[in-house]
């Protein structure tokens, strides 16, 4: 755990571990057990439908993503593979069966998306992010994110998330956590291969142009059988068969 995480998202977390908890027992008694009860410590710092804290970092949008791939992000906190003070607390006792649930509920959640501000930066700079998340880079190695997001940037089923919609600041520190191991995987790791081939001009690069992207009408993952681009042969996926 990281000492130096903000106290506020612990304490808030645990409120809302204590209000489940007091929820779950007046279900076992008089009520069921809504799903909204389950979830209330992601919905304090998630949102109830999962929308995310706009510009936040650390607090991404869940809503609509493959559920697969939220339940693995979960048990990535559980495990340690993540490192989030507030979400290791929180799944820290929870059944693998309690995780599906979790993300279950929020992969089937719909709720708009808010247009994301990103840093003013120059053409040259937008020119360079939208080449590598359109084609990457071959000279340096760097596949380019849509072979592996999907076309339209809003993830392929089952477990590959979506890049559209998100923040400049949730990207950035996502692509900075793979290059420095702060994320990893099984083996190497797609991830940790690609971060570490780009520059962090390049990194900056390709936040800057998904966030200024406004989101596709259908945020929806896209069928693996829409995916035309194989995986690049080096990748090493985790157990679930993505990246956590």
């Amino acid at each position: 755990m990281n000492p130096s995480f903000p106290l506020r998202w612990l304490l808030r977390a645990g409120v809302a571990l204590l209000a489940s908890g007091a929820g779950a027992a007046a279900a076992a008694t008089d009520v069921p057990d809504p799903m909204q009860q389950r979830v209330a410590a992601c919905a304090s710092c998630h949102g109830a439908h999962g929308e995310g804290l706009p510009g936040d970092a650390k607090v991404p949008r869940l809503a609509g993503k493959p559920a697969a791939y939220l339940q693995q992000q979960l048990a990535s906190f559980q495990s340690g593979r993540r490192h989030h003070a507030a979400m290791e607390y929180v799944v820290r006792q929870l059944s693998p069966d309690y995780l599906r649930q979790i993300a279950e509920y929020f992969a089937a959640q719909q709720v708009p998306y808010r247009r994301q501000t990103a840093p003013a930066v120059s053409a040259a700079a937008m020119q360079r992010g939208e080449q590598l998340v359109r084609h990457g880079d071959p000279s340096r190695g760097v596949p380019s994110c849509a072979s592996c997001h999907g076309d339209t940037l809003t993830g392929v089923e089952p477990m590959m998330p979506g890049l559209a919609g998100l923040s400049y600041a949730y990207i950035h520190a996502q692509l900075d956590a793979w290059r420095t191991h702060q994320r990893v995987a099984d083996g190497p790791g797609c991830m940790v291969v690609v971060a570490n081939r780009m520059t962090g001009g390049d990194v900056a690069a390709v936040a800057a142009w998904l966030a200024s992207q406004p989101p596709p009408a259908d945020m929806h993952p896209v069928p693996a059988s829409a995916q035309r681009e194989p995986l690049p042969g080096w990748c090493v996926l985790g157990n679930g068969g993505v990246n956590p």
